[in-house]
């Protein structure tokens, strides 16, 4: 399971989805529950609740989550080192190449 890009992502994501969840789970806490109620009240579904009212309304929240996740993803060389087994290559890896083997 170790040194393929499938570890790599596994390891991304456990390691950086709470910095997601976080700004979802606070945005969510702020809806207000009478709007999925009301649209149930008007006929729709759950899945169409979900993708017409709530996030919508949630939108705030996956953004800031994806800048959170984002820009500690863009530095990260360890993981995929680790995990990788060198043989996956991240902007990390990239830039932590151009400085060492400067001239």
């Amino acid at each position: 399971m170790l040194y393929n890009s499938g570890a790599v992502l596994l390891g991304l994501v456990y390691g950086y989805l709470p910095f997601m969840v976080l700004p979802i789970y606070a945005t969510l806490e702020r809806l207000d529950p009478s709007l999925p109620e009301a649209a149930a009240d008007l006929g729709a579904r759950p899945w169409t609740t979900l993708l017409r009212v709530i996030v919508p309304l949630s939108r705030s929240g996956i953004i800031a989550g994806a800048v959170l996740v984002f820009i500690p993803c863009l530095g990260t060389y360890l993981t995929s080192d680790l995990l990788g087994g060198g043989r996956t290559v991240l902007v990390g890896n990239l830039v932590q190449s151009q400085f060492t083997s400067g001239p």
